[in-house]
């Protein structure tokens, strides 16, 4: 199963970064290449515990929707989100969050995995890694500008 690690840090007190990272609008605000809008579930506001979300977004030019849960949570330090369905056989991204002498560091990390067996295998090998990758760090340059300026 491919996973990626990604870490950021954001000059901003720990509390504020996990918040805005469980913040509906905050996600589609970062998401905004591929028109990401919440359709089902939490649609506004923070999402807490056991919170579910409907995505519905365009990658590869072509429609996705996903409805992932927050499975784990511990405030202001860690929280999980999880796919309960959607496109990819699994999907776990867990978010860390440390104090650092000049704010937070932020831990990204995904696990995931495509369907259809060795094709699917091949796909996130070529593409998805790389693209999960890209989408991250566009997202958290977006978290990072909006609590720096704060």
């Amino acid at each position: 199963m491919p996973s990626l690690t990604l870490m950021t840090r954001i000059a901003a007190p720990v509390a504020a970064c996990f918040e805005l990272s469980l913040t509906v609008e905050a996600h589609t605000a970062s998401m905004g290449d591929s028109g990401e809008q919440a359709i089902g579930g939490v649609t506004t506001g923070v999402m807490g515990p056991g919170d579910r979300v409907t995505w519905r977004a365009r990658h590869f030019g072509v429609p996705f929707t996903m409805t992932s849960a927050i499975t784990e949570y511990d405030s202001p330090h860690r929280f999980v989100d999880e796919q309960v369905r959607g496109p990819f056989r699994s999907w776990r991204h867990e978010h860390v969050f440390a104090p650092v002498p000049d704010g937070t560091l932020m831990t990204d990390r995904v696990e995931f995995a495509s369907p259809a067996g060795p094709i699917g295998r091949l796909v996130n090998r070529l593409v998805l890694t790389r693209y999960m990758t890209g989408l991250l760090e566009e997202r958290n340059a977006w978290l990072r500008a909006e609590l720096e300026r704060s």
